[in-house]
């Protein structure tokens, strides 16, 4: 380097000439590299051995209206690089939560709710569902902001032919529907506009008084199947809860059942009562019990085929395990003095409500109800007013 002032050789580097003493131009700076962020994007700064993600989020007016408006700032420690804290300064500006530039399918949906809130549901709803949600396979990786009500009912028209299999995939999507709600790309009452097609049950017949009477003589004769109606007919029993039956849930000194309730908590909690007219069947089933513990042997088909073996023997229609519930309602729902509350204990309903459902009555019993309903004429009034005046004295 030479002095500009006595041209002298100077050190480069040097401040002053080591000649002259004239101070010297410093030397250029190396071009400064250009910013890999720009303004407002975040920063990261590091703590002990952790490193620091901050974004700017916000500003405050300040007291002093001369001063410069005062950022509010969000930071979250902890990353093991300036690069991890940096990257995570998006998330802090957007308040926790990025939503994806493109909706999700619908798949992703079934994803989240199927490893989630879905394995809180029974083992029939969950199969239900899974059942359900392979009948909305042409909806599986479509968008759901792109999804209508009239592209939804299509594809449940051609899938679902019957009023159930229509239930479930209306229940769930409108489950999907919530989550993506919630994400913000879909209405979350969307499903609701779905139409079912019409429930076309056939209504369950009850097992007559004569076909009862022709079991208890199978029974009687020594046909073990028969054990099978009459039980169910005595108990309400549903066929599962019959197949399932264990010896160690059954209490004849208390003449219950307990434990064998299925589906509904209701069912599942409330024991099951025995008349005392069936306790001798009872008292046989177990007598003749599996070595498993099982009353009848794990074989649903054979299950079946006994039972309906047992109404042939008996010369009874073939009516379906359901229809032995069935009998118990409509056989209590026309009894005399019994409450409705009574029999929902009995058939271990949730409402009462249900015996509408249940309970077929004949019109001769609504005869026989109806000619309950005594005629008081001029002369009972008087008697009766009597009688308590009478009562009254006696009691004074």
């Amino acid at each position: 380097m030479i002095c500009p002032k006595c041209s002298g050789s100077v050190p480069d580097g040097s401040a002053f000439c080591n000649h002259c003493g004239r101070k010297l131009p410093a030397a250029p700076r190396p071009p400064r590299k250009p910013k890999a962020r720009g303004n407002g994007q975040g920063t990261a700064y590091k703590v002990g051995k952790a490193w620091t993600a901050e974004a700017v989020v916000g500003y405050r007016k300040p007291r002093d209206e001369s001063h410069q408006p005062i950022p509010i700032k969000r930071t979250k420690a902890g990353f093991p690089s300036k690069a991890a804290a940096l990257a995570y300064c998006p998330i802090l500006r957007a308040g926790g939560i990025i939503k994806p530039s493109e909706a999700p399918r619908l798949s992703s949906y079934w994803e989240t709710y199927s490893e989630n809130k879905m394995t809180a549901l029974s083992a029939s709803k969950q199969t239900a569902y899974k059942i359900a949600w392979k009948r909305l396979e042409p909806l599986h990786d479509v968008r759901v902001d792109t999804l209508t009500v009239q592209l939804l009912q299509a594809t449940i028209n051609k899938a679902c032919l019957s009023y159930y299999t229509a239930r479930d995939c209306k229940a769930l999507l409108t489950s999907l529907f919530k989550l993506s709600s919630a994400d913000g790309f879909t209405n979350k009452d969307l499903p609701s506009l779905l139409e079912l097609p019409k429930l076309e049950e056939a209504e369950q017949i009850p097992f007559s008084q004569e076909e009862q009477t022709a079991l208890w003589k199978r029974y009687e004769n020594g046909d073990l199947n028969a054990c099978i109606p009459l039980l169910m007919i005595y108990t309400g029993m549903m066929p599962g809860e019959a197949q399932g039956l264990k010896l160690e849930q059954i209490d004849l000194s208390a003449r219950q059942i307990i434990g064998a309730g299925m589906k509904t908590k209701v069912r599942k909690k409330t024991p099951i009562v025995l008349a005392e007219c069936i306790l001798p069947v009872v008292q046989d089933l177990m007598d003749h019990a599996q070595p498993s513990g099982y009353i009848w042997p794990r074989n649903e088909k054979a299950w079946y085929d006994n039972y309906y073996a047992a109404l042939e023997a008996a010369g009874c229609r073939k009516l379906t395990p359901y229809s032995c519930r069935h009998t118990t309602a409509t056989a209590l729902a026309v009894t005399e003095n019994i409450a409705p509350q009574t029999v929902r204990k009995v058939m271990r309903w949730s409402t009462a409500k249900m015996l509408d459902r249940y309970a077929h009555p004949e019109t001769s019993d609504a005869l026989a109800a109806v000619d309950s309903l005594k005629k008081h004429s001029v002369v009972d009034s008087v008697v009766e007013k009597e009688s308590q005046v009478l009562g009254g004295s006696e009691r004074e």
